[in-house]
């Protein structure tokens, strides 16, 4: 059986990524600060299984990670400061901690004579400074050279945080997967992204129109049960070990307006868009090329963009907008 540590177990993806393990037989340490991460319904019934742990450790004091046991086999460092609101209001904070958080995590880490892999989440954001400055391949692969923003920008605060540990994995003498997650969703993410967001106002609107910023931007989506799949796969397979990874779905790129109307079919009304000014600071394109992962995973995203919003609208529906 092998054993788990995820940081930021409480989370979206943390959550998700636990079931999926348990399901496969391994037990499972969850770790978190409870800043973001809900005690709600479904954290409650996954720890009631005895293969689940949940520690409630601030990974940002000093030696809080002491009492934890030395033999996992693999950690999930998925704990981070994000949230666009975070990153606008906190910009040092969010560049500190985050650097703090992973580096806590490595010599941590190095204690576990047996790890067989640190799988770090990075973010499709160290995208963003190429994309501004130079051309941006789409869809764009893990080889494109990565550029900054400018340094006095808010949002450059995680995007630096996030290729800076990329750069700690690299150099710490640890096996390691960088992993760069493209748009992941479903059940339980929170409210501050805009599938959930979308699914709200479509649900709660009693008039005929759905306002919708940034219509012409283009993203690609990745259900959260294919991400966690992919994940899973990477940590074991050795063709991953050192490498970093797209994490996303191979469904072309689709519009906001696009995803607007597949979301106001999922709720069942007969709405019209209601187009409105683009969102600052959120890039035009954002699209991987998953042929690294695919080739090195032999794993490919199957749930579809219409299937992953509606089984999305079916939990938030019940557990979020009727509450």
């Amino acid at each position: 059986m092998s054993k788990i540590l995820i940081t930021g177990g409480a989370g979206f993806i943390g959550l998700h990524l636990a079931e999926y393990l348990l399901g496969r037989g391994c037990s499972v340490d969850l770790i978190d600060n409870f800043s973001r991460g809900k005690q709600d319904k479904q954290l409650k019934t996954l720890t009631n299984d005895k293969n689940v742990r949940l520690i409630t450790v601030d990974i940002l004091k000093p030696n809080s990670m002491d009492d934890l046991d030395s033999d996992y086999d693999y950690i999930y460092h998925l704990a981070a400061i994000i949230g666009v609101q975070n990153v606008v209001d906190r910009p040092y904070n969010v560049l500190r901690d985050n650097i703090m958080m992973l580096t806590a995590v490595i010599d941590f880490a190095k204690e576990n004579e047996n790890l067989k892999r640190l799988m770090f989440a990075s973010t499709s954001e160290v995208y963003a400074g190429t994309l501004k400055h130079f051309t941006l391949p789409i869809p764009t692969p893990e080889t494109t050279p990565l550029a900054l923003t400018d340094l006095d920008y808010p949002r450059t605060s995680y995007m630096l945080s996030k290729i800076y540990g990329e750069a700690l994995c690299h150099h710490s003498g640890l096996p390691f997967t960088n992993f760069r997650p493209h748009n992941i969703y479903g059940p339980r993410m929170g409210m501050a992204h805009v599938i959930p967001e979308l699914l709200k106002k479509a649900y709660k609107t009693d008039g005929d129109f759905l306002p919708v910023f940034s219509v012409s931007h283009k993203r690609t989506f990745c259900y959260v049960d294919d991400a966690v799949s992919m994940l899973s796969i990477a940590a074991e397979d050795e063709r991953c070990k050192n490498e970093t990874i797209n994490v996303g779905s191979l469904e072309g790129e689709i519009s906001i307006e696009e995803l607007a109307k597949e979301i106001i079919s999922a709720v069942g009304k007969d709405l019209k868009i209601y187009p409105q000014q683009d969102t600052a600071g959120s890039p035009s394109r954002r699209c991987p090329d998953m042929t690294k992962t695919v080739q090195l995973t032999g794993y490919k995203a199957k749930i579809s963009l219409e299937e992953g919003i509606r089984r999305t609208f079916e939990w938030y529906k019940p557990n979020v907008f009727e509450k």
